[in-house]
């Protein structure tokens, strides 16, 4: 790859001044922050979209790629470029589709997101913290696992043992490991956008306002909670009249002032750790945490948490997230009003299950075991990783499966699940579900109930080039385990007890997506033999102090049952006031 030249920075210039001055007033500072969408659900082990060279195959790419009608790039063209299958092309298409900052065009991608997009392959996740306490977690995870000598150390089971994150990479660790990857390659990714007026050398590179804007799939600027538009942060195109194009810039005043506004960032994510280490909880950033994990359930629906804080959603910022963590043998329910920002994420869970009955764009399930997690509607897309004998039961655009085991996953999604890396025994099966608000939750989010690609997923293969950690066995075009159908016989449907009525006059009363017919004819089948032994009670010819002592036998065995399965927790946890 192309080494990025040693940058050697002049006085501060008038955006980072400002910052500097308005974090002294007490006034919000303009942070520039990297989007984590790109990082976290748009890296896809595919080789041939991995360009170790940087900008020696990107930029004819580039030049080849902007031949194209309207510098828009499809399925085929895409393919045909870089002679890769229609499906995995498809897959990239679609994987860049959902990690775009602005909304796709139904031509296809425009070549500068997709130029990024392939950038971004190299990168290499953050590195997990080792555990500091390995004999308290020894016996935990069976030595003679199937994942042995493929998982991380960070099995589901040692994040439960341990119940901390502290050897878990922090939001702040990860945003600094993402703004460190775009500092070292930041002058190959504005030389990828850069053009060379009249075909003149690379010191004559300009970027125009329409091209500066795309690297808003990569970064992006805050004021406090506020998102503020790429173009209008940059002092050379800031305030620009709409009528009349505003003058191209220079790639080095570009780079430079992007430089400067990373270093900042750097040093501000720095001193919220160090903050945070010493005990200052307001130094955390704009990310939500859970502040009722430890709770059974959340049912305020005038947005108001338990602790008397606002619940209420922010304004669209993709900085805002909600994080559910740590739930152990408890119940949690959230919905709209309880959740901040337009993503979330389930760590830690163990024993539990957790609720999430809202419209969002993304989702990531990690590191959880025994659970069961319900998500609404997710309009962009699911990543569930390192998790072990988890249901998840979701409806989202598309889902991505990575190194779990024995997990069951119920699912409305209308692209092919994606299955990645090391997995074991798992199994999928057609959506389960519903709740009132589910039909407009799924219009809310963009997912089309009549397509249901559930049973055809698409398998890459075992090592992921874009973990940091070292996977000893299997090579690129090793195949991953697939998942297999779960058996009809074995389907049931998940019951969400009503807890609040819909606001809307839309209210949904069954799943909104249609099961195969295998699996109508076995809860049908399960229908019937439930309503026979209920008549065969009914008809029972024994006197009134028999018919007593078998009620009573009857008690005592659901009773035992909801003990021994662990349901009776979920009475106690979801049971109204």
């Amino acid at each position: 790859m192309i080494e990025e030249p040693s940058t050697s920075f002049s006085p501060l210039s008038t955006a980072t001044a400002t910052a500097t001055a308005t974090a002294g007033d007490g006034v919000a500072p303009l942070l520039l922050r990297p989007r984590r969408e790109p990082f976290e659900h748009g890296l896809l082990p595919i080789p041939k979209l991995i360009f170790a060279d940087g900008t020696l195959t990107l930029g004819p790419l580039k030049q080849r790629l902007l031949r194209l009608p309207f510098g828009r790039v499809d399925t085929a063209a895409l393919a045909d470029v870089l002679q890769i299958s229609t499906e995995h092309a498809r897959l990239a298409i679609d994987t860049l589709s959902a990690v775009l900052h602005c909304e796709p065009h139904p031509a296809g991608v425009d070549v500068h997101d997709l130029i990024l997009f392939l950038y971004l392959q190299s990168y290499k996740r953050l590195v997990p913290k080792g555990h500091k306490d390995s004999s308290a977690v020894a016996d935990v995870w069976p030595s003679t696992s199937a994942f042995d000598g493929y998982l991380s150390a960070l099995t589901p089971l040692q994040l439960v043992r341990s119940n901390t994150r502290r050897f878990m990479p922090s939001q702040a660790d990860e945003e600094a490991h993402q703004l460190s990857y775009l500092q070292k390659h930041l002058a190959n990714i504005i030389s990828l956008l850069s053009e060379s007026p009249d075909g003149m050398d690379d010191e004559s590179l300009v970027l125009t306002m329409e091209i500066f804007d795309h690297l808003g799939f990569l970064v992006q600027f805050e004021k406090g909670v506020e998102l503020v538009p790429l173009s209008q942060a940059a002092p050379f195109f800031a305030n620009s009249d709409p009528d009349m194009p505003a003058a191209p810039v220079s790639a080095a005043q570009v780079h430079e002032w992007i430089s400067q506004n990373i270093v900042i960032s750097l040093e501000n994510n720095a001193e919220k750790v160090m903050a945070k280490e010493n005990g200052h909880s307001n130094a955390l950033d704009a990310d939500v945490t859970m502040t009722d994990a430890s709770l059974c359930h959340s049912r305020s629906q005038s947005g108001v948490s338990p602790n008397g804080s606002s619940m209420q959603n922010s304004p669209w910022n993709s900085r805002n997230q909600t994080f559910v963590e740590g739930i152990s043998k408890a119940s949690l329910v959230k919905q709209p009003c309880d959740i901040k920002g337009n993503s979330v994420k389930v760590l830690n869970c163990h024993d539990s299950v957790i609720y999430l009955l809202a419209p969002l764009k993304y989702a990531i399930v990690y590191g959880c075991s025994d659970a069961t997690v319900i998500l609404g509607a997710i309009g962009k897309a699911v990543r569930v990783e390192h998790c072990e004998r988890v249901q998840v039961i979701a409806a989202s655009k598309r889902i991505c499966i990575a190194n779990c085991r024995e997990c069951v996953f119920y699912l409305g999604v209308n692209q092919q699940p994606l299955i990645l890396g090391d997995n074991h025994k798992l199994q999928v099966a057609p959506f389960n579900t519903y709740y009132p608000q589910m039909e407009e939750h799924l219009a809310h989010a963009g997912i089309e109930s009549s397509i249901n690609k559930w049973n055809e997923p698409l398998v890459l293969g075992l090592v992921d080039p874009h973990d940091s950690l070292s996977h000893p066995a299997g090579v690129f075009d090793t195949q991953s385990e697939p998942a297999t159908c779960l058996d009809p016989e074995q389907f049931t449907e998940f019951l969400i007890p009503r807890w609040f009525a819909a606001d809307s006059s839309q209210i949904t009363r069954f799943n909104p997506f249609t099961l195969p017919d295998a699996y109508v004819a076995s809860q049908r089948n399960k229908h019937l033999l439930l309503a026979d032994i209920q008549k065969g009670l009914r008809d029972l010819q024994i006197d009134e102090s028999k018919r007593r002592e078998l009620a009573c036998v009857l008690h005592v065995h659901f009773k035992e049952w909801l003990y021994a399965s662990g349901n009776i927790r979920q009475l106690y946890c979801l049971q109204g006031d």
